[in-house]
């Protein structure tokens, strides 16, 4: 038998597995390095290399054949791949040394080097274990290979490749809260940064974070299903109490400790850190930025006495983004950054000297958004960025020549590049999957194969269009079997529709499980409005102070858009569904403007926003000493009286990210009030809820929902399915940003 969706999605990982990510070239742009597991329903994820030359990919290291495969994670380990989204399990990131000759990747617990030699294969002596101390995590060659460094009970450890000589460079100061080389939770969850330490250029030494988790209030997670088990105590800092106190130092291997100093009371959040310079300088970079966000800072620090100086400062009255992939440096010396410019983040290559003087000119036009730095080749830059679609992510190349799109047309790409060698990976509205092409001057173009599933739906190409005055990013979605005219569909709007993060992209990928929904007799309704990426910084900042005012009107703006360009919409019977952001939204949605919403499905929702993490919430609601009304106007508790339609709430009671709290509060407010609901307690989920069994479920108990609260019938023949396709269920959609 085949899989119905909704189980296909759980068994695949979202359609994740068997599909290539993680990409690295070597510096002569010869060997593309990455990740990919055997097959769409393989979850153990391998190491893979292609020879560009001849196009033959290679098997470099399947976990199956390693000592430790089939341990059972730390609970440090499961905490990284809990913030990273990471689905999989096996080698799951990996690092290699600078020419690209050898990887190393911790499993288990324990560290692993692989060749990357030509000619080396899995199962032929080219994989070894490292006699490390456990359990090891994050372990990184330094740029010659010749030493391993790693992180190991809060201490970063370098191992001799040669030799097996073990020592600690940081950390055994015997207090288990202070760490080095370890990326905190709020650098983990809100900035991108899951690392912790960084080589120097000659390997003498490494940069590293020491983090003091004394200062954070402590929060436990307890499984009420299993009374006999303790709590799990975390450190968590919601918003408005201490953050970790994150500092740096430069580990010599001979045994000195130097501290970075800067300002930490003004800027305390480390949000990345490198080293680089011109002609194999040894410069180390970091970027901090102050509590309140609205300062970053890009400091140069001296490796000897570890004092810092300014290279430049932005500051907005709202807040700076924290950029992924800067700061980068050119081989001429220039550094890469981003800029608040005419309405856009556009990309500028300076000198540091420029960059101090504040001579930094941008390279890209105003038109042009910004949204990552992938890789700096020579002089030249590879970066991600959005024209005048939001929708649409092209791959661009900076270089000495102007700027250019390696990817005109339409869709979502990404990619990577090294030795004049160009990974490009593509997602487009008019196909499943990703493709993989590897594009190198004068030679033919490779692909990497991708093995993932494709979703077991009718073919279908989702119908992108801008919905009312703000010109909304919108996607309408009607069941394959639906003629148009024939009936009046229910509605369900299925929106992210907060900061980080959209729903609405050139990608059929992006809209499977929203089809399926649609194919259960819903016309879906998905709206990207104010705050969400890929418009510019006005658009970013228009919910600043305020989450909720901004995001719910341009979801009902959307929806009656969408009602104007389809007909076949009935908003007599609407419903609302997310997780997370999209959960808070959701519910939102029902209390305050239940004359548009009439039935909703929160997932995992926030719904007291002094119960989530200061980097985010602050960001956008401040101070709650300070603006306790933002709080108050953006929080849900306070309206739970108001509630006068159908609510289901789902939560994970091990969600570490949003705490179950927020849905045990709104649920006794609900209750105090008299006003009837459902809660779905998900026992030993987390937020990301990836369980197959729990996963697989979720979509049918939601649909349920929906049909009893929306008086929807089945779907065509009597199903309640749709055409073809088993009555099964599959995961709520969720976000990595909240």
């Amino acid at each position: 038998m085949t899989d119905s969706f909704p189980r296909q999605q759980a068994r695949t990982r979202y359609f994740t597995l068997g599909a290539p990510r993680s990409f690295q070239v070597s510096p002569d742009g010869g060997t593309v390095t990455f990740l990919r597991s055997r097959g769409g329903t393989d979850p153990v994820t391998c190491l893979w290399a292609l020879d560009v030359a001849s196009g033959t990919e290679r098997l470099i290291a399947d976990p199956a054949r390693l000592a430790g495969f089939g341990a059972e994670d730390d609970e440090q380990e499961k905490a990284r791949r809990e913030r990273a989204r990471e689905l999989a399990r096996g080698i799951v990131r990996f690092a290699t040394d600078d020419a690209g000759t050898v990887a190393a990747f911790a499993l288990a617990g324990r560290v692993f080097l692989a060749s990357l030699a030509a000619g080396a294969e899995a199962g032929a002596g080219t994989v070894r274990e490292l006699s490390t101390q456990t359990p090891a995590a994050d372990p990184r060659p330094d740029p010659s290979g010749a030493h391993i460094a790693y992180t190991c009970g809060g201490a970063l450890r370098v191992i001799d490749v040669v030799t097996g000589a073990d020592r600690a460079v940081a950390g055994l100061a015997g207090d288990p809260l202070v760490t080095f080389g370890v990326a905190e939770f709020i650098a983990a969850e809100e900035m991108g940064r899951t690392r912790g330490y960084w080589w120097a250029p000659d390997g003498s030494a490494l940069l590293a974070a020491r983090v003091d988790e004394n200062p954070v209030q402590r929060w436990h997670i307890a499984d009420p299903s299993r009374p006999e088990v303790p709590a799990r105590e975390v450190r968590y800092p919601s918003a408005g109490t201490a953050n970790a106190d994150v500092t740096a130092v430069i580990a010599g291997l001979d045994g000195r400790l130097t501290p970075v100093t800067w300002d930490t009371e003004a800027l305390p959040y480390l949000a990345t850190a490198s080293w680089g310079g011109p002609d194999g300088a040894a410069t180390p970079l970091l970027v901090v930025q102050s509590r309140d966000q609205r300062t970053l800072v890009l400091l140069a620090a001296d490796p000897a006495t570890g004092k810092t100086r300014i290279v430049r400062a932005d500051t907005d009255p709202d807040w700076v983004d924290i950029v992924p992939g800067v700061p980068a440096w050119t081989a001429d010396g220039r550094i890469a950054w981003t800029a608040d410019s005419e309405g856009a983040r556009r990309l500028l290559v300076a000198t540091p000297a420029e960059h101090e003087a504040g001579r930094a000119e941008p390279v890209t036009p105003a038109g042009l958004q910004v949204r990552q730095i992938l890789d700096t080749d020579g002089d030249a830059v590879l970066f991600t960025a959005s024209a005048t679609d939001p929708a649409q992510v092209g791959l661009w190349l900076a270089g000495p020549d102007g700027v250019t799109e390696l990817t005109p047309g339409t869709g979502v790409h990404s990619g990577r590049r090294a030795g004049g060698t160009t990974v490009v990976a593509s997602r487009r509205l008019d196909a499943a999957g990703m493709t993989v092409a590897v594009r190198r001057p004068g030679a033919p173009e490779l692909t990497i194969a991708s093995l993932a599933e494709q979703p077991q739906l009718p073919g279908f190409v989702p119908a992108l269009s801008y919905g009312g005055p703000k010109r909304l990013r919108t996607a309408i979605l009607l069941p394959s079997w639906h003629q148009p005219g024939s009936a009046r569909l229910p509605v369900l709007c299925d929106p992210y529709g907060g900061p980080h993060h959209q729903e609405v992209m050139a990608a059929r990928d992006a809209f499977s499980e929203s089809q399926w929904l649609a194919d259960q007799g819903f016309a879906v309704v998905i709206a990207d409005g104010r705050g969400t990426p890929g418009r510019g910084p006005a658009w970013d900042r228009a919910v600043a102070g305020d989450l909720a005012t901004p995001a719910l009107e341009d979801q009902v703006e959307a929806l009656q858009a969408a009602a104007g360009e389809c007909a076949d919409l009935d908003l007599s019977r609407v419903g609302i569904r997310g997780w997370s952001f999209g959960g808070f939204l959701a519910a939102l949605a029902v209390l305050r403007r239940p004359d548009v919403f009439h039935a909703a499905v929160a997932g995992a929702p926030v719904t007291e926003w002094r119960l989530y993490d200061t980097h985010y919430t602050e960001r956008y609601l401040g101070d709650p000493a300070a603006d306790p009304l933002a709080y108050e106007a953006s929080s849900l508790t306070p309206e739970a009286a108001r509630l006068s339609r159908p609510l289901m709430i789902i939560h994970g009671l091990a969600d570490d990210n949003v705490a179950v709290a927020n849905s045990l509060r709104l649920s006794s407010a609900l209750l105090a009030a008299g006003r009837p609901h459902e809660v779905l307690p998900l026992t030993g989920v987390t937020h990301m809820a990836s369980r197959e069994e729990v996963a697989e479920n979720l979509l049918l108990l939601q649909v349920d929902f929906l049909r009893r609260a929306l008086g929807a019938g089945p779907g065509p023949a009597g199903t309640s399915a749709g055409p073809g396709t088993p009555a099964a269920s599959g995961q709520a959609g969720m976000d990595s940003a909240l």
